[in-house]
């Protein structure tokens, strides 16, 4: 059975965000062409995902210097705890559906918690004499953004971050088979906006038929 792992970073709901809206209607679609697969959704605020801070960097140290997990300080074991769970979650998905706003040329701060979290070495990658290698093979993602502004072409296209940075992260541990859809231009366009919303919509559903 495939695994799908539909991970959203927005707090507002299909209705009032362009993103999540799309992403629903790729996921009821899919659904649709692959009855069988197990679709897991992960919304990642709430989710409470830690950031990467003192207690997790203190606690990972103690545990390579051979302490054991059960002697860690309360505070620092629950948050590995926590992490090692949704790192677990992560690397058994076979597909992932990546979900989020462009805010401030960039994705929410959840998200990049999310990707710090997941980003861990002897678990989604490793180093070697040649360099770290991803671990991670065999993997499908589907990137979906909505932003205000176009950035995914023309004068403003350095400017955007999110996609770039995700694509780099998700080469870094293994993972090449990277789509998007990008639902841009709502805010710059505002006399076209609700069309730009139907055609972001029309083309999530045209890739869940083949993704």
């Amino acid at each position: 059975m495939t695994t799908v792992l539909y991970i959203t970073a927005h707090p507002q709901n299909g209705s009032e965000s362009y993103s999540i809206s799309a992403g629903e209607a790729f996921i009821d679609e899919y659904r649709t062409f692959n009855p069988g697969c197990e679709i897991i959704r992960l919304d990642l605020y709430k989710a409470d995902v830690p950031s990467l801070d003192a207690d997790i960097i203190n606690g990972r140290s103690r545990l390579k210097e051979g302490v054991e997990l059960e002697q860690l300080p309360e505070i620092e074991r629950s948050k590995i705890i926590h992490l090692d769970k949704l790192i677990s979650q992560f690397i058994q998905a076979d597909k992932y559906i990546f979900v989020n706003p462009m805010w401030n040329f960039s994705y929410p701060p959840v998200m990049k918690a999310y990707i710090d979290a997941i980003t861990v070495a002897g678990k989604t990658f490793s180093y070697t004499k040649n360099g770290p290698i991803g671990l991670l093979q065999n993997k499908k993602v589907l990137h979906i953004q909505a932003s205000g502004w176009v950035y995914s072409e023309g004068p403003d296209v350095e400017e955007e971050m999110s996609h770039r940075h995700l694509k780099s992260i998700l080469r870094f541990i293994g993972i090449t088979d990277l789509h998007a859809l990008f639902i841009e231009g709502h805010d710059q366009y505002r006399d076209r906006a609700k069309a730009i919303k139907a055609e972001g919509l029309k083309r999530a559903r045209e890739l869940a038929a083949t993704f």
